[in-house]
């Protein structure tokens, strides 16, 4: 997402945002927040976002959030942004009468917010602005050893802060400190907005706060990037390696070799954490991979690579086949080209792709990749970092289909088992990230947080299941989750959530015959489904037509009595 300007994002409030996704949000701030109101709104619309805002007035955080019956909580705001600015800090931290403790007072204040927003919504998320990490220069360097400084002080009040946000799972942090380091050239503060207008975000730094702001909202509610596609030549190593040669291109410790080692790691953490790795290149492949294989200074290997694509095809073409095995919306990849060509050809075909507008110097590529901050993210798990092998199995898959002609003959030979449980201790973390991040297969497009799942667990009226699957290439992990709920005779599916990564593979065949064994056990004769539009979840539009529900009253309904088991290729372990 490009940075725009104040002047576009209030332009951008002119058009017409009733097909964008509404989203209700509530700003409170410490100071004027009129023209921060303005940029988050002109960012969400960047995004194909309506914000729905409410903006308290002037300095009204402690009356809005204490009071019951405050137009904060009438709101009904999915989101509540906090900003305490740097400047009112300092000023609080002057009146203490015990500066060595004033960080524990703010951060007990602070949860106290905490405690009464999620008292009165327990399903609002926050989202809390940290302080820009200004040192008053009273004590000058000598401030880091003092505790009673304004310096030590502001700093321990980050840090508490990441163990509130570790605390609360509705409490995200946005970081404006890591922003400001981000953007060296931008200055935070206009001085003299700030004294006319009490403005403490400079114009010029407002979009970079109000991009941020979007980000963490667009991951919370399942908007994210999953995959980084690398072209090769001078973009991952300096240098083309076909006329180059091995042990002529540009990697490792040595002059702009640092460039590309820099962007190597960064990559390498990525996958790490989960995101997706590719790789497409106008190259012969063998010629291509040979430096993931035998160069020394390589911090990038071929195991670290879920897709490889080299061949002198069109990238265009090559980013469609990535995206094919990949199975996961063009919208959610980010595509590193250092030619300036292809980078266009891509927007052109693939407008939903971000394809960002790398620098000319590679020893640039890194702060400004750093500052865009592309791959956000509100949740992370362990299985996160299997997601490279898991793809790489599945590209597996994708090689032997090609070899059958019968489909049937092929799902039986991947040799399927399907283990079916409730939710459990263990599995609530991962259940409530495929709540948050699923968009395609996801019939009603519910998000649930680890509390909720925790409490429809304990909830008897609710039949929670989470579905993984394995086969002979590999495990796919955590695949399904169905969230059934109990009303006198019926059966209400409220969440039923696959991933893509198994579609055609008849689990849907399996998880209904799940359902109405449930059902039956239970005495309900009638499920009941509903389908909830939404700009992603076309794929499963007609997916209760094609398994046998009738249309009633808004509604899919199926009967139990006389239901016939649907034939699949899969062996189930209930857990």
């Amino acid at each position: 997402m490009l940075l725009k300007d104040f002047n576009s994002l209030k332009k951008n409030l002119k058009k017409d945002t009733s097909a964008f996704q509404k989203v209700k949000i509530a700003l409170l701030g410490d100071s004027a927040t009129q023209f921060l109101n303005t940029a988050i709104r002109g960012y969400g619309i960047e995004m194909n976002y309506n914000f729905d805002m409410f903006e308290a007035d002037y300095s009204q955080i402690q009356m809005q959030i204490l009071d019951p019956n405050s137009e904060l909580y009438s709101h009904e705001a999915q989101f509540v942004v906090i900003y305490m600015s740097t400047e009112k800090l300092m000023s609080d931290f002057y009146k203490s009468q015990r500066r060595d403790r004033f960080a524990e007072a703010q951060i007990h204040k602070i949860e106290s917010y905490c405690d009464t927003l999620l008292l009165n919504n327990p399903k609002t998320r926050i989202i809390f602005y940290n302080f820009i990490e200004n040192n008053d220069s009273v004590f000058g360097h000598f401030s880091n050893k003092v505790a009673s400084s304004f310096g030590y002080q502001v700093r321990k009040l980050n840090y508490e802060l990441m163990n509130l946000a570790g605390r609360f799972k509705n409490f995200f942090l946005l970081d404006l400190n890591a922003l400001c380091l981000h953007n060296p050239s931008v200055v935070p503060r206009d001085n003299k907005m700030y004294m006319t207008a009490d403005l403490t975000i400079g114009l010029e730094f407002l979009p970079i706060v109000a991009r941020g702001t979007v980000q963490v909202i667009a991951s919370i509610v399942g908007h994210f990037k999953k995959a980084l596609i690398l072209d090769l030549d001078n973009t991952t190593w300096g240098g083309i390696i076909g006329d180059d040669g091995i042990e002529n291109i540009q990697v490792g410790h040595l002059g702009l070799g640092k460039a590309f080692s820099e962007l190597q790691q960064w990559a390498k953490e990525l996958k790490q954490r989960g995101i997706i790795l590719a790789v497409c290149s106008k190259n012969q492949e063998q010629i291509a991979q040979e430096p993931f294989q035998k160069h020394p200074d390589m911090v990038l290997k071929l195991e670290d690579i879920a897709v490889f694509v080299a061949n002198w095809e069109s990238k265009v073409d090559n980013i469609r086949y990535i995206q094919s095995v990949l199975n996961i919306g063009f919208d959610s990849m980010v595509f590193l080209d250092d030619n300036p060509f292809e980078r266009n050809v891509v927007r052109t075909h693939i407008p939903q792709i971000e394809v960002p507008e790398l620098p000319e110097d590679p020893a640039e590529y890194m702060t400004f990749l750093r500052s865009l901050n592309l791959f956000e993210t509100a949740s992370y798990t362990e299985e996160d970092s299997q997601r490279t092998k898991q793809y790489q199995e599945e590209a597996g898959r994708v090689s032997l289909q090609k070899t059958f002609t019968d489909e049937k003959d092929f799902l039986r030979s991947l040799e399927m088992v399907a283990h079916i449980e409730g939710f459990t201790d263990f599995n609530t973390p991962r259940v409530s990230q495929l709540t948050q991040r699923s968009n395609q297969f996801n019939l009603r497009t519910v998000r649930y947080t680890e509390e909720d799942i925790k409490r429809i667990k304990n909830d008897k009226s609710f039949i929670p299941l989470a579905i993984s699957l394995e086969d002979k290439f590999g495990d796919y992990g955590l695949i399904s989750v169905l969230i059934l709920k109990r009303e006198e005779k019926s059966i209400f599916i409220d969440t039923w959530i696959m991933s893509c990564r198994v579609l055609k593979r008849e689990v849907e065949s399996l998880v209904l015959n799940k359902v109405v064994s449930a059902a039956k056990s239970l005495g309900c004769n009638l499920i009941v489904g509903e389908y909830l539009p939404t700009s992603k979840n076309g794929l499963v539009k007609d997916h209760f037509e094609k398994l046998g529900f009738i249309s009633k009253d808004n509604v899919w309904v199926l009967e139990s009595e006389g239901y016939q088991q649907k034939n699949h290729a899969i062996a189930v372990k209930e857990m």
